[in-house]
């Protein structure tokens, strides 16, 4: 009898309690989350997701070859800036006037859509980080040592 009465007690309380409060005490508040900038106004992210193992250089050649940790050095360089900031700055390449490079040594792989606009990021000299854009996400694709990606006459 004296748990029944015990429980009767607890759950009156906390029928009171739930008696005071309005409609509107359960409603998310409005203008307390602070809203996100467009797409275009966020700095840039990466992404690894779309890496291909496939082609161009593993992580473990580039850390060989002393260029892993300068990579990295760079790419959270470029993570500070919005998109249109580095293009402007020339500080990444897109090619959104070709699907894919008509002088490449790369195959289009098969996990990335078609019609991305490919873009290239230069670590030092020839050495390029390779992907593409995605609204504020650079996801990337290639490690190019050898400029293979896009071949030009002095490349």
């Amino acid at each position: 009898m004296k748990a029944k009465i015990n429980w009767l007690i607890l759950y009156m309380g906390k029928k009171k309690r739930f008696q005071n409060r309005k409609k509107s005490d359960y409603k998310r508040k409005i203008g307390n989350r602070q809203e996100l900038p467009p797409f275009r106004d966020r700095e840039i992210v990466l992404s690894f997701r779309k890496f291909d193992r496939n082609q161009g250089q593993s992580f473990e050649e580039w850390q060989k070859s002393g260029l892993l940790a300068l990579a990295i050095e760079r790419l959270s360089s470029l993570c500070q800036h919005t998109l249109p900031q580095a293009r402007a700055q020339n500080i990444i390449t897109v090619y959104d006037q070709v699907d894919f490079p008509p002088k490449t040594n790369f195959e289009h792989p098969r996990h990335v859509p078609n019609g991305v606009d490919w873009a290239s990021y230069h670590i030092q000299g020839k050495e390029c980080v390779i992907g593409y854009f995605e609204r504020n996400i650079f996801h990337i694709v290639f490690l190019d040592m050898n400029h293979e990606f896009w071949i030009t006459e002095k490349g």
